[in-house]
């Protein structure tokens, strides 16, 4: 239900201030509040006589397209309300009162929803009566809908608006006319192919919370809407897959040429393509990197093509929308001569906040050698007398760690409550891990089995506990070596206590931690203590599993404990605590 949830609920206030935010982060900008017009001020113009490019539509794809607003790009945007075309007074003043008068003309570009197409064209021909010249460039580039089912009204307008813009804004900061800026518009829009796909609908600020309970009931957990449009427009199909699946799918409405209900531009292995992955406004950075490799990787393995640039962020935004949009365009020959192909256009630099921050052409044409895949590292574990049998410690680990291994659950239920959650899987990953090294170790030099263990676990747990195991594993291998002799040498439980006695007060070369500041040290540092001074593993495991227990109501002093509020801490033990508790125990019981 978090959908539901706005910092503003007024959606008339949430547009104004968005639209005069604007302003403030991009001070060439004016805002008309009354016409909700996002404009350049007059006297940042360096050309005011070149074309005008205006585009416009809803205001709730942000950034589009009132942060495109800027040198090289639009010249004006007229907003609506959220998800609504504005009216034709609002453009025809645009056009009429927020351009340069010196302008060699207008063009308009508005996306192919029934409103914007409407209220932009009435704007449109009314400047036209007064005497301006205007270009209009309707903007569909959906294949979700189909030709079934489009009919006359045709393709959906989606992201691939942004790169109508981005051509258009180019050419007119060339100088190049309105009959050719409007012409390549359109060449733009016959070469471009979007398709969509959402986890849910979004949720509009200022509706009620009913209607985000019913979206949940209508697209249930682990379904995804393939064609979802970016006004909550219901998808062509709703689908139960992966990511691989789903962009699987995907690809194949965009490009399959047998698909006589969509395929509506051939683009073939020979041809020079744009990859744009736009964020509905609600995928996290990390997964729509993992679209875009996904993406990227199908193309080339399953229709041979590899874009000349990629560009990934949320440029044609639905809100906080769950989903994202694929758009392939086809770099068609502009017939314009050098300088102006659709690449360089691209390419060209803009001035705008809502344009991402894109390398430059420069770097996507450079050749760049390739780096080896694997670091090939020598062996460099100088030998030692100190023997351990490798038989002997995998019965004492493996039992240990696959108890360590079921007690995750039971780990992230707590670390859920007073840390971040990821506590359990952390041990989780490092025992697993560790696991998959044991039968791998053969030596009976203890120091070549440290050189085997240590980077298994540097390289599996991650986040603070990771390095603490990592920092102390690597002291306690110096340690152990430190005690080396002459002659072979078993490793008794008397150096392994003098090592981790040793291990355990170099952590503080790098942590405060101390018994008693609800850490992993309330069970270190008693194991440790009572090895040392008794030489009993089972003694020293059980004053590890009390002082894991003792921290159940202490209030931490260090770790993400300190930030998390309530009273959580007084019903369960610190989470890194008891989970080497755990690991500890389980070597007591296998000895």
């Amino acid at each position: 239900m978090s959908a539901a949830k706005h910092y503003l609920n007024d959606p008339t206030h949430a547009v104004l201030s968005s639209l005069h935010s604007l302003t403030l982060t991009n001070p060439s900008l004016l805002l008309d509040t009354p016409n909700k017009i996002v404009y350049r001020n007059p006297s940042s113009l360096s050309q005011p006589h070149n074309v005008s490019v205006v585009c416009g539509g809803g205001s709730g794809h942000e950034p589009g397209f009132a942060g495109f607003v800027g040198d090289g790009l639009l010249t004006a945007c007229i907003a609506g309300t959220i998800f609504a075309s504005p009216g034709a007074e609002q453009v025809r003043t645009c056009l009429q009162h927020r351009l340069p008068p010196e302008s060699k003309g207008v063009l308009v570009i508005a996306t192919n929803y029934t409103g914007d197409v409407l209220n932009f064209g009435m704007g449109v021909e009314k400047a036209r009566a007064l005497g301006k010249k205007v270009e209009m460039v309707v903007v569909g580039d959906d294949v979700g809908v189909g030709r079934a089912k489009g009919g006359k009204v045709g393709r959906r307008g989606l992201s691939g608006t942004a790169l109508v813009v981005k051509v258009c804004g180019a050419l007119a900061k060339r100088g190049v006319g309105l009959e050719d800026c409007a012409r390549v518009g359109r060449l733009v829009v016959n070469n471009l192919v979007s398709l969509g796909a959402s986890l849910g609908r979004v949720h509009v600020p200022g509706h009620g919370i009913e209607e985000a309970r019913q979206e949940e009931e209508r697209l249930g957990p682990g379904l995804v809407e393939i064609g979802m449009g970016i006004h909550n427009e219901p998808g062509c199909e709703k689908v139960k897959t992966d990511l691989a699946g789903l962009v699987k799918t995907m690809l194949g409405q965009l490009l399959d040429q047998t698909d006589k209900n969509r395929a509506y531009v051939r683009i073939g292995k020979t041809d020079e393509t744009v990859l744009l992955i736009n964020n509905f406004g609600g995928v996290s950075n990390l997964e729509l990197g993992a679209i875009t490799a996904e993406v990227t990787s199908q193309l080339e393995k399953n229709y041979g093509l590899k874009p000349r640039r990629i560009i990934s962020g949320t440029l044609f935004g639905s809100l906080d929308g769950h989903g994202f949009i694929v758009s392939v365009l086809r770099l068609a020959d502009t017939g314009l001569g050098t300088g102006k192909s659709l690449l360089d256009l691209i390419d060209a630099p803009v001035n705008a906040i809502g344009w991402p921050r894109c390398v430059t052409g420069e770097t996507w044409e450079k050749t760049y050698k390739q780096a080896p895949e694997k670091i090939e590292e020598e062996d460099e574990t100088k030998p030692s007398n100190l023997k351990l049998d490798p038989t002997v410690l995998r019965k004492i680990l493996e039992p240990a760690l696959n108890k360590l291994i079921a007690a995750e659950a039971e780990v992230t239920e707590y670390d859920s409550v007073v840390g971040d959650g990821d506590c359990g899987l952390g041990l989780k990953r490092g025992a697993e891990a560790v696991l998959k090294v044991l039968p791998s170790l053969s030596s009976h030099d203890v120091m070549t089995t440290f050189a085997k263990v240590v980077p298994t676990v540097e390289q599996n747990m991650d986040g603070t506990s990771g390095a603490l195991y990592a920092i102390f594993l690597n002291s306690l291998a110096s340690s152990v070596r430190s005690q080396d002799s002459s002659s072979p040498t078993p490793v008794t439980t008397g150096i392994w206590a003098k090592a981790l006695a040793k291990s355990t007060e170099g952590l503080g070369k790098y942590t405060p931690a101390q018994p008693g500041d609800r850490t992993l040290m309330d069970a270190l540092a008693p194991f440790v203590d009572v090895l040392k001074k008794t030489g009993n593993v089972k003694r020293a495991a059980e004053a590890a599993k009390e002082g894991a227990e003792k921290t159940k109501g202490m209030k931490a002093s260090l770790g993400r404990s300190v930030y998390v509020g309530g009273t959580g801490f007084e019903e369960v033990p610190d989470p890194g605590a008891y989970g080497l508790s755990i690991f500890l125990s389980g070597i007591a019981e296998a000895l």
